[in-house]
């Protein structure tokens, strides 16, 4: 597994694990209509098959539907992780 960098303020990392790469492309493709991004980046998800997307939205440079989504939510008292996750 990657280490984990901190991207620039402003900016984050999105991972994309999907079966088909079609599928992952759909979802980046989504993201893009909300934020700045850049160029995907794609791998193998693993043994079993899928995709594995990764890139990098500009939270400061948002379209309408993130933008007043952005606006009206409000930080959490947490670090905002899932229970799933490390």
């Amino acid at each position: 597994m990657e280490p984990l960098e901190t991207p620039s303020a402003g900016h984050a990392e999105v991972r994309i694990v999907a079966a088909s790469p079609e599928s992952a492309r759909r979802v980046a493709e989504a993201l893009r209509r909300c934020f700045a991004a850049t160029e995907q980046r794609s791998y193998p998800a693993g043994r079993g098959g899928g995709t594995r997307l990764h890139l990098t939205v500009d939270t400061t440079r948002t379209a309408e539907p993130a933008r007043s989504w952005l606006e009206t939510s409000q930080s959490s008292q947490n670090d905002g992780r899932q229970t799933d996750e490390v």
